[in-house]
């Protein structure tokens, strides 16, 4: 405190947090950056519950974790917890993978046609006629009045073994 002396109707026993004028409250500046540090510290954690959907779908390598993270970013900017509440449970949820055992059996269909794996795909052409990417399809040949090429012929095959009884 300054040797300045204090107005006749002033109290003569001040606490201590009461600065005197034009020195720094201390007291102040200490409550600011508290303020600041908590007002941070509440949004890390507003964000990390927020997306903890999409950690939780991430980590577990799910199929649905782009829809688990678009339900938290709708949650985020319409602020409904509805859309929340489904992420979570969404990336809680493991969903059977159809995908994979469907691309293996068309690929194994497609080596036993004797095409290369992807070759038999489909695309739409242009035009909106649905040709196939590997060889010139029957159905092209046809619409130009050519000959249908020559299908492939089927890998062949060896006759089942009988069983053997013993008598």
């Amino acid at each position: 405190m300054s040797d300045a002396p204090l107005h006749p109707a002033a109290a003569h026993d001040l606490p201590s947090f009461i600065t005197p004028p034009g020195e720094t409250d201390v007291l102040m500046v200490v409550m600011a950056l508290i303020l600041l540090g908590s007002v941070i510290a509440f949004g890390v954690l507003f964000f990390r519950l927020h997306t903890m959907p999409e950690r939780i779908a991430h980590r577990g390598h799910k199929l649905q974790f782009e829809i688990v993270a678009v339900l938290g970013l709708i949650s985020l900017f319409t602020h409904m917890h509805i859309f929340w509440i489904i992420g979570l449970l969404l990336a809680m949820i493991d969903l059977p993978d159809f995908g994979t055992p469907l691309n293996r059996i068309a690929g194994s269909a497609e080596r036993m046609a004797g095409i290369k794996p992807g070759e038999g795909a489909y695309t739409e052409s242009p035009e909106g006629i649905i040709k196939d990417t590997g060889e010139t399809s029957r159905l092209d040949a046809a619409t130009r009045d050519e000959p249908p090429a020559p299908s492939t012929p089927s890998p062949k095959t060896t006759p089942a073994k009988k069983k053997l009884s013993h008598a």
